[in-house]
């Protein structure tokens, strides 16, 4: 799944040619190697029917987290399938709703940007990628039958003023970006790894979204190495002590099974503790899937003294360097 994106992970752009070279190589890419929700995938061959019951929705054991508890194998086949795919179609409607607040934010930022900036180009690339993320996202909800609320309304209400970023602080706005598609490319880059047999449906989505997505999370990456070095000491201050308040709640709401699913389905308590809370390697899971954005944060000297204990505080924290041991 390696793209010549890869290479560029580490690149300098402090160059204004070789910040503007990427931008354009972005551009072409988007041109060349773009995706449609319905063209690209069969979605009424009968391989990728989605059946509740499917034994490829359990969630797997290895992973550790509600699927490695005793409580989820005691249950019945077809409920341990159908709580595996909606802990799916929950993940794609609250991944959809991000996306929603991304497109908002990249029009916002585009609007400041002057006649001939080759940003303008590749924002709206992008936007056209994500809007076509969110209608296969939908679309798989609306064929599984079931009917997920996605992000909690508060977070809904609070997404409003993340979009006003775009225009009027683009780095923060960046980094909430890395901050909620880092995670999700994580967890999808790690099951398309694994030997376990993913449903042909989700496969699909999955391999479209990590393609597209190594674009957006260059270009966010880019801008704030290109971008954050020139802001004054209050933004980066700002930056500092927000990030790790935007990362801690965007990680414990991708860990955990949604309210309504625990409502649904009656998991104890005892489990989600069992699951979650007191289990290290859950734990590790949220840091190992946010490690590109925090050594980020690290290099762009956005990580202080005392924001460090905040990043401590939402168990976000690890030191940097490496990749997971996982992959």
């Amino acid at each position: 799944m390696s793209t010549v994106l890869d290479s560029e992970q580490a690149a300098d752009v402090r160059s204004g040619d070789a910040y503007q070279g990427l931008i354009a190589r972005l551009s072409h890419q988007s041109v060349v190697k773009h995706f449609d929700a319905y063209a690209d995938v069969p979605w009424d061959e009968p391989e990728y029917r989605i059946d509740p019951a499917d034994p490829r929705w359990e969630m797997d054991a290895d992973d550790g987290g509600l699927g490695a508890t005793e409580w989820y194998k005691a249950q019945p086949q077809a409920v341990r399938a159908r709580m595996g795919l909606q802990g799916i179609v929950s993940s794609m409607k609250t991944g959809l709703q991000f996306e929603s607040v991304l497109k908002r934010g990249l029009l916002e930022y585009a609007a400041t940007l002057p006649n001939n900036a080759s940003e303008f180009r590749y924002a709206y690339h992008e936007v056209i990628e994500e809007a076509q993320h969110s209608l296969m996202f939908q679309e798989f909800v609306n064929r599984s039958g079931l009917n997920p609320p996605g992000m909690p309304k508060l977070m809904q209400f609070g997404s409003r003023g993340v979009v006003k970023m775009g225009r009027r602080f683009p780095e923060l706005f960046f980094l909430f970006v890395l901050g909620g598609e880092d995670p999700i490319d994580y967890v999808q880059r790690q099951e398309l790894r694994s030997d376990k047999e993913i449903h042909p449906l989700l496969e699909r989505i999955m391999r479209i979204h990590v393609t597209e997505e190594a674009r957006h999370l260059s270009f966010a990456r880019h801008y704030l190495k290109r971008n954050v070095p020139e802001l004054g000491r209050f933004r980066r201050r700002m930056l500092a002590i927000r990030i790790p308040f935007i990362l801690g709640s965007m990680a414990g709401m991708m860990l955990k099974p949604s309210k309504s699913m625990i409502r649904e389905y009656g998991i104890p308590k005892s489990v989600i503790k069992e699951a979650f809370d007191d289990n290290p390697q859950a734990r590790q899971f949220v840091k190992d899937s946010i490690r590109k954005v925090r050594n980020l944060c690290v290099e762009l000297g956005i990580v202080t003294p005392i924001s460090k204990q905040l990043w401590k505080a939402f168990g976000i924290w690890d030191e940097p360097g490496g990749v997971p041991a996982a992959g």
